[in-house]
């Protein structure tokens, strides 16, 4: 195929449910070998980065999980803010998020 060629295959507005619950089981397995991780070096870390790392890994897991709940209600890849639906590569990219980039901008 040409660069010149223009591509023919076009990207579906949603993802399935069985693709978002496959990319946040992904998303919550990396999260969690992040997590033992950092628990596994902590003897040798500095103590209060450790916490930082903790915390911020948990909250996203928390993310995570709250993601598998709009799953089950038929809310996930809507955005909470303004109800639009959340592009689907922003879902690939982040597929626990519940904003649309513009409402995630607003929310910071």
């Amino acid at each position: 195929m040409s660069l010149d060629t223009p591509r023919t295959e076009t990207r579906p507005e949603r993802l399935t449910a069985h693709e978002a619950l496959q990319r946040l089981e992904h998303e919550r397995a990396a999260r969690l070998t992040q997590l033992h991780a950092i628990v596994e070096a902590a003897p040798d870390a500095e103590e209060q980065v450790m916490c930082t790392q903790k915390d911020t890994v948990r909250r996203v897991l928390a993310e995570v999980e709250a993601a598998f709940a709009r799953v089950q209600d038929g809310s996930y890849g809507v955005c909470r803010t303004c109800s639009r639906p959340i592009p689907v590569e922003r879902l690939e990219i982040l597929p626990y998020t519940p904003f649309c980039v513009p409402c995630q901008r607003n929310a910071a």
